[in-house]
């Protein structure tokens, strides 16, 4: 592309102007950052905060698509979710910014939106920077609650993989109170049904991507799921150091080794259940062994998990504590909690389970009820705008994570089944003729004409005691009404469950004779078949046996001749790669030499620069310090690494940009 600005250059979009801003590593260099579709540089308003910097997305020429426009309107509703701030997003266009494109064509198209700060999550993996385990889980939620928005508005990133994340939560800017300390990037192959499908699909990331959908392009309300499992893992996993150590480079998976029985899966898979409890490793499992990504587990089922999970359950990493493999870390591991936490192994077996239980129930009470609760209203507008499919799926989301016999499990569970008749509706069965008497209308009515019958009956005397009297008198009759209703309902359903057992024993017991008697059958005819076959064998044996022989000398003339082809060939290919080595090794020789006379080259280049600013010719030393720069800039990670010469480079470019600068003697 031709557009290569220089930091400090100042351009004006829609009437703001703003300066490209200075690579942090290289304060020569514009701040640029590139990707798949193009390269976004940082553009700094000049009487803005430094939080409020905004990105300018410039497309290869492939990617420049006037579609773009129509998009990000679309878009521009989705940027008031958390994580996804990136949405609010202008396109330049040639009605709007015709000077601006004129003089800088490259810019047709181009996005400008929000600057996110902070590190990638790729940074964090390829830095092997190990986490506290309180970030770790900070990140995990974050990263759920928004995948569990989108997935509620019908959205997928569709190109989910640790560059595309940013981690503000780690920026050195000062960023505004509730900032998201996860941020999406990449959008523009986003899936909406409001939006159309791209042209060019990708087909996922390596270390991200499904193996059974890497070949096919990801463009579904689905599309993230897997990915979005995959990542949060790896961030809950980063806490761990041996999962750190273990990664594989760029992602912690190898691609090829996705949804495999490998090595590093059975590790990170140990260090979740340790740290973070079985529930958090049933999803990651399900997401692994799925064989489509509709069977992942939804966003929304990832934060109800990681919630639940209380600050004490976290466990602590100090370096006191005792190495993984001890009693204690077990002990620590089996518990979900931190190993400081951990009784002495002199502690009787069930006082540490009682704790256990006791930490487990804390995490539910303190947790799961405020999701939950959001969770069963979601589902209920879902229902009231007439969406029984997903109100059903949130509904059955959230049917695990809420306690048998509780009443919220018993209207889940009503809410569930009336769903399912609604969307698939049976045929009209018979009436069953006995109705169980407690929940009759005509016990409805029995029942409240006896309490008010009771009721009346109390004598409104004006001495408190038999007033006092009469009320126990009342509620001891309403507690027997009850319990007796109680215990009908109680033996009722007993008898059904047993009934039920019944039946299905009885279907059990018969499909399995069935079974028997058609294996018996099946088995009859595969010997009869075995005996045809046999038979069948010998003749053909007899009739093979004198071909075999002609066929076995054949054979061992074109195998005499073949080795003699394959030696000869074997060595044309020897000499060929000595040859080869030999010409390989002294272009390596003769770029060593080359290097080593250009690092002699730029300390002189320097020294002369340095030399000339002393004597007061800045414009001589300028002259010296671009031929430094231009031979640097040649192989600069080769020559940063030999002495003081990335030293000396730094120098250059700070006189470049500040002939005020004043060069250091090296």
């Amino acid at each position: 592309m031709s557009f290569q600005p220089n930091p400090g250059d100042e351009l004006i979009i829609n009437g703001t102007a703003y300066v490209v801003g200075r690579h942090p590593a290289a304060p020569g260099l514009a701040y640029a950052q590139a990707g798949r579709q193009g390269i976004v540089y940082q553009l700094i308003a000049k009487n803005g905060a430094p939080h409020e910097a905004k990105a300018l997305k410039v497309f290869f020429p492939k990617f420049r698509i006037p579609a773009m426009v129509y998009q990000s309107e679309h878009m521009e509703t989705y940027g008031n979710i958390p994580g996804l701030q990136v949405c609010k997003r202008d396109v330049l266009t040639p009605e709007r910014n015709g000077s601006l494109i004129a003089e800088q064509p490259d810019l047709l198209y181009a996005v400008l939106m929000p600057w996110v700060h902070g590190m990638t999550w790729f940074d964090c993996l390829t830095d092997q920077r190990q986490l506290e385990a309180s970030d770790s889980l900070a990140l995990a939620r974050a990263l759920a609650g928004i995948g569990s928005a989108m997935e509620q508005k019908g959205l997928a990133h569709c190109d989910l993989s640790a560059p595309n994340v940013m981690l503000p939560f780690f920026s050195e800017v000062e960023l505004p109170e509730g900032t998201s300390a996860v941020e999406l990037v990449d959008v523009e192959q986003m899936y909406s049904t409001k939006m159309d499908r791209p042209d060019a699909l990708l087909a996922g990331s390596p270390g991200y991507a499904a193996h059974r959908t890497v070949h096919s392009g990801l463009w579904s309300a689905y599309a993230d799921r897997f990915a979005g499992a995959i990542i949060i893992g790896e961030m809950l996993g980063w806490s761990d150091r041996v999962v750190v150590d273990k990664a594989w480079g760029e992602s912690y998976f190898d691609q090829h080794e996705m949804q495999t029985p490998c090595e590093r899966y059975f590790i990170l898979r140990k260090s979740l259940e340790a740290r973070w409890g079985s529930k958090v490793v049933e999803l990651f499992s399900r997401a692994w062994d799925s064989q489509d990504l509709s069977s992942c587990p939804t966003f929304g089922e990832w934060l109800v998990v990681l919630n639940a999970v209380t600050e004490q359950e976290i466990l602590v990493e100090d370096t006191e504590t005792e190495p993984a493999g001890t009693d204690t870390g077990d002990l620590a591991a089996m518990s979900g909690t931190s190993s400081e936490a951990v009784p002495s192994l002199a502690t009787p077996a069930p006082l540490k389970a009682e704790q256990a239980e006791m930490l487990n129930q804390a995490a539910l009470e303190q947790g799961e009820r405020g999701v939950t609760d959001k969770l069963f209203r979601q589902a209920r507008e879902l229902e009231q705008q007439n969406k029984p499919a997903a109100a059903l799926e949130v509904y059955r989301s959230l049917y695990h994570f809420v306690e048998d016999g509780s009443p919220l499990h018993v209207e889940v569970s009503a809410a569930i089944t009336g769903l399912e008749e609604q969307l698939n509706p049976k045929m009209p069965e018979q009436p069953e003729k006995s109705k169980a008497w407690y929940r009759s209308k005509m016990f409805i009515v029995t029942a409240s004409a006896a309490v008010v019958l009771l009721a009346a009956g109390i004598p409104t005397v004006s001495i408190l005691a038999d007033q006092s009297n009469q009320r126990q008198i009342e509620a001891a009759k309403q507690e027997e009404v009850l319990k007796a209703a109680k215990a009908a309902e109680e033996k009722l359903a007993a008898e059904q469950e047993a009934a039920q057992k019944s039946l299905t024993e009885k279907q059990r017991q018969e499909a399995e004779q069935q079974a028997k008697q058609q294996a018996l059958i099946a088995q009859q005819v595969k010997y009869e078949a075995y005996l045809a076959q046999k038979e069948q064998n010998k003749q053909a044996a007899a009739k093979l046996a004198k071909q075999k022989a002609y066929d076995q000398q054949e054979k061992y003339e074109k195998y005499l001749a073949l080795k003699k082809e394959q030696e000869a060939r074997a060595a044309k290919e020897e000499a060929a790669r000595k040859a080869a080595a030999e010409s390989e090794q002294k272009r390596k020789d003769a770029v060593q030499a080359r290097n080593k006379e250009n690092v002699l080259q730029l300390i002189s280049l320097y020294n002369k620069a340095y030399a000339s600013q002393e004597g007061g010719s800045t414009a001589k030393a300028k002259s010296f310090a671009k031929r430094f720069r231009a031979l640097y800039d040649s192989n600069p990670s080769y020559y940063r690494s030999v002495g003081e010469v990335g030293y000396r480079a730094s120098s250059i470019y700070n006189f470049l940009g500040d002939t005020n600068f004043r060069l250091p003697k090296i």
